[in-house]
């Protein structure tokens, strides 16, 4: 198997940045405002990515994209954007130990909105384990 073309590595290199982010925004945002402390990191992102592409040499005309390509990566960039306003603002009101697990309820929303918007079919076994990520995001969720 080539690992790097395996989405199983992929995703689970996302999930620790994913917790990384957590932690460093957490320690990040004190005493500064969430949204002012999204627009900074959305910076950051964008410097940092720019380059990746460039680098990489995967730059390409982004003109010649078609227009579909153009509305939904833009619907992305919105829901992205509106996701890390909330998410940062969550942060710095709660805790990352609760924050963190109630933003992954996406997870759940994916599989649901992935069903009724895709046509995608996950067979019993992976609604079941769908079911449990939404049911331990509410144990942790609700704990005291």
């Amino acid at each position: 198997m080539n690992i790097s073309n395996s989405w199983l590595v992929w995703a689970l290199l996302s999930a620790v940045f994913a917790a990384m982010t957590a932690i460093f925004a957490k320690v990040g945002i004190q005493g500064v405002d969430s949204d002012f402390a999204t627009l900074v990191r959305t910076g950051f992102i964008l410097v940092i990515l720019s380059a990746f592409v460039w680098f990489t040499e995967k730059w390409s005309n982004p003109f010649a994209l078609p227009s579909k390509t153009w509305l939904f990566l833009g619907l992305s960039g919105l829901a992205t954007g509106a996701s890390w306003v909330c998410y940062f603002r969550a942060l710095q009101i709660g805790e990352a130990s609760k924050v963190a697990p109630v933003d992954k309820l996406s997870l759940v929303l994916v599989a649901i909105f992935a069903f009724v918007f895709l046509g995608e079919r996950p067979i019993m076994r992976e609604w079941l384990g769908i079911a449990m990520v939404a049911g331990g995001v509410l144990v942790l969720a609700l704990k005291r």
